[in-house]
């Protein structure tokens, strides 16, 4: 019997170091390749004891979501609730536990915040239920189900993704990145920046077998780009200055866009060269969400 009383998970962002549109699919879906990463910022997931169960929004985004995304039944709009009760569904238990979102990432801002909230459900429901990965015959198609996302933020490790997200790989060995996010609090939604993109296809990259120093990621993604960041300027133009503004910080060796925007990263060398940027950035631009962040040091709870 399950002795825990309260269990709280991180849901750490994602952060796609390159992302390249490689052609359509037959069922109308673009298809991807991208290096993954995870940062040590993101929202929190705390799982409590409790009769019946109830879906709680808190933190500094609580207020964006509509009754939709605060719905707790299986039909919820919200990934973070309907993976709870697809996880109880197939383990075959009672989902009697209050489930509370902190919502620390800015909304549909191209860090994989919803997926990652569910990866922490999912994540969080097996240790509460005493379930490992090894023994869940059901989390791939669990996982998959939720979106093409949730895969790789379960996995929370450096994944080279392909296909629409459901082709995994893992990436080779990478040590900590210092780096800053900022995101300029706009919406960038993810079907309006491919419905915007025009541009021309590229080839899956060939990853390094090692990208365990600075100086060989950084050769290596130079080579690489965002084939989204046209669509994604066009629909939220703040992007463009953002990168202008990275560009232009001490130390930053690449600025680039995540996912489908509209958050943006820099890359840096020292870890207080990072917090230096993020300062210079927030002070001239307090309306913008921005953070320095360790990519690759990230821990579930």
């Amino acid at each position: 019997m399950n002795q825990k009383k309260s269990l709280t998970v991180f849901a750490p962002a994602k952060i796609n170091l390159y992302l390249h549109v490689t052609g359509w699919r037959d069922d109308g879906y673009h298809s991807l390749d991208s290096l993954a990463v995870f940062a040590d910022v993101g929202d929190k997931i705390r799982i409590e004891t409790a009769a019946d169960f109830s879906f709680l929004i808190k933190g500094p985004y609580a207020s964006s979501f509509d009754a939709a995304g605060r719905d707790a039944s299986p039909d919820s709009a919200n990934l973070a609730v309907r993976a709870a009760w697809a996880v109880a569904r197939a383990v075959r238990k009672d989902l009697r536990v209050r489930l509370t979102l902190e919502k620390n990432l800015p909304p549909a801002s191209g860090i994989g915040g919803g997926s990652a909230d569910a990866a922490a459900v999912i994540w969080g429901l097996m240790e509460w239920w005493d379930y490992t990965p090894q023994g869940a015959v059901f989390l791939p198609d669990a996982t998959a189900a939720l979106g093409a996302d949730v895969p790789v933020c379960f996995a929370c490790r450096p994944t080279v993704m392909r296909g629409i997200g459901d082709m995994l790989e893992p990436a080779p060995d990478m040590a900590e990145i210092p780096a800053v996010l900022v995101n300029p609090g706009r919406l960038c939604p993810t079907a309006e920046v491919f419905r915007k993109f025009d541009g021309d296809f590229r080839a899956n990259a060939t990853v390094p077998e090692a990208l365990d120093g600075f100086e060989n990621l950084l050769d290596f993604l130079v080579e690489q780009e965002n084939s989204l960041t046209p669509a994604a300027v066009a629909a939220v133009p703040e992007i463009a200055f953002i990168l202008e503004d990275m560009e232009a910080q001490a130390g930053c060796h690449l600025a680039r866009m995540s996912g489908s925007g509209a958050t943006c990263f820099g890359l840096f060398r020292e870890s207080v060269e990072a917090q230096a940027a993020a300062e210079a950035v927030a002070l001239n631009h307090p309306e913008w969400w921005v953070r320095a962040v360790t990519l690759n040091r990230v821990e579930r709870y």
